[in-house]
């Protein structure tokens, strides 16, 4: 049986709407690790330096960063909390510019920098696969992302 010209587009529309779906998710995680990304990844010409870790709190830890160079340490400096920060542990660090905040360098830096965008690779899997119809992209994505999610559990 034939389809109707108004049953084709409605396949069409619904198609583009979940291929839409899909690349707005992968360029949504791509922007939000950006963020931290950009100072991990491109960290030449960045104030470098260790913190240790003096304190936690519910979603920063708190101690005294000693920068590269001339300067002397600093305290107030801020670093998002993960499971692998612990009171006293000292810590290779980049600081963003302007502000107060520190990231974590290296390759468990530059991997949890990307959290954001391995989350969005595993929603895209769902839809590209549910609503697309295109299994094997749909695992590529969602593997892709898993694996950014447990290398980045993994480093830290």
């Amino acid at each position: 049986m034939k389809r109707n010209s108004s049953g084709r587009i409605l396949v069409h529309a619904r198609n583009a709407a979940m291929a839409l779906v899909a690349l707005l998710l992968v360029v949504a995680g791509f922007w939000s690790s950006w963020g931290d990304a950009q100072h991990v990844l491109l960290s030449k010409g960045r104030e470098h330096g260790t913190l240790t870790v003096a304190s936690c709190g519910e979603d920063t830890c708190t101690g005294a960063y000693d920068p590269e160079g001339s300067q002397g340490p600093r305290d107030g400096m801020t670093i998002e909390k993960s499971v692998a920060v612990e009171k006293g542990a000292t810590l290779a660090v980049v600081a963003k510019p302007g502000k107060d905040e520190l990231l974590r360098t290296g390759w468990a830096g530059a991997l949890h920098a990307w959290l954001p965008l391995g989350g969005g690779l595993v929603l895209a899997g769902l839809v590209i696969g549910g609503g697309l119809r295109l299994t094997r992209l749909a695992w590529a994505a969602g593997l892709a992302g898993g694996s950014l999610l447990v290398a980045s559990f993994l480093a830290l």
